[in-house]
C-alpha cells in the first residue's frame, strides 16, 4: 500500500512511547499510569498498540511530556487513515470523482 507516497505504516503513538519516550524517562508502566491518572492496563494496551490513542489520553500525555494534544492525535490519525485505506482500498478504487463543472 502507498499512502501519500509512503510504503511504510505510520508510527503508532504507542510505539513512539514504548521505543523512545518511556525508556528516556526511566518510568515504569505503573509509574507512567500513575502520572497520567489512568490504569496500568490502559498504558500497557497503548504501548503494545492494542488500543488507539483517545483525545483524553492525548491531553494527559501532552501535559506529562510537555507536548501538545495535537501532536499525539496527529500520530493516531495517520495510523487510522493508513489502516482504513489498507482495509478498504478495493472499494475506494471503485469510487469515481465528480467531474469539474
Amino acid at each position: 500500500i502507498m499512502l501519500n507516497g509512503r510504503k511504510r505504516k505510520p508510527t503508532h503513538p504507542g510505539e513512539l512511547l514504548r521505543e523512545e519516550i518511556v525508556p528516556a524517562t526511566d518510568l515504569t508502566q505503573t509509574e507512567l499510569a500513575e502520572r497520567l491518572g489512568v490504569s496500568r492496563r490502559s498504558v500497557n494496551d497503548l504501548l503494545n498498540e492494542r488500543r488507539s490513542l483517545t483525545p483524553d489520553m492525548a491531553h494527559r500525555l501532552a501535559r506529562v511530556f510537555k507536548t501538545t494534544p495535537e501532536f499525539w492525535m496527529n500520530l493516531q490519525q495517520a495510523v487510522d487513515i493508513w489502516e482504513t485505506l489498507a482495509a478498504n482500498q478495493q472499494e475506494y478504487s471503485r469510487l469515481r470523482p465528480l467531474k469539474a463543472a
